[in-house]
């Protein structure tokens, strides 16, 4: 079956970023991103104004794309997390709902059990959003910006 388009709508945005930032909050966490699998960045949470967030995402998808690829190799059908540990900062990553890849940058402040049990928990929260948002689009015209228009609006827009 073929996945549907996703359309972020403004509301499942807001909800979306409102889960980043408490999840930045409460795993005392530098940086919250939230990334779709081909590397398009929905959403941050906390100090990401002096990151190439563009970068990152990309980056983030390309890894968990390799990674997926090695867990295939051996039998498995995907890892769901995936732990970095650097000098001063660390990486979780973690899969949500088959969609979208949660990743939380920290460091000494925080540990990565703390980073893992909030993660658990906005994972679910996340996963309950996007459910309700892809089966908001699965409704035909539901809600949809473009369910209006038709192919002649289409033709005349490009005929003028």
């Amino acid at each position: 079956m073929v996945s549907p388009q996703m359309v972020m709508y403004e509301r499942e945005f807001n909800q979306i970023t409102a889960v980043c930032d408490r999840l930045c909050r409460e795993s005392n966490a530098k940086v919250v991103f939230l990334v779709d699998k081909n590397g398009q960045l929905i959403a941050s949470a906390g100090a990401s104004e002096n990151m190439d967030t563009t970068s990152l995402a990309s980056l983030t998808a390309g890894n968990v794309a390799a990674i997926g690829g090695l867990a295939k190799l051996i039998g498995e059908k995907e890892f769901s997390s995936l732990f970095l540990e650097g000098e001063h900062d660390h990486i979780h990553k973690s899969i949500v709902g088959g969609r979208v890849i949660l990743v939380v940058i920290f460091d000494n402040r925080s540990s990565q059990g703390l980073v893992r049990l909030r993660v658990k928990k906005a994972s679910v929260e996340l996963s309950t959003i996007f459910d309700a948002l892809m089966r908001k689009i699965e409704e035909p015209g539901a809600g949809s910006p473009f369910a209006e228009i038709t192919d002649e609006d289409i033709d005349n827009l490009f005929n003028d």
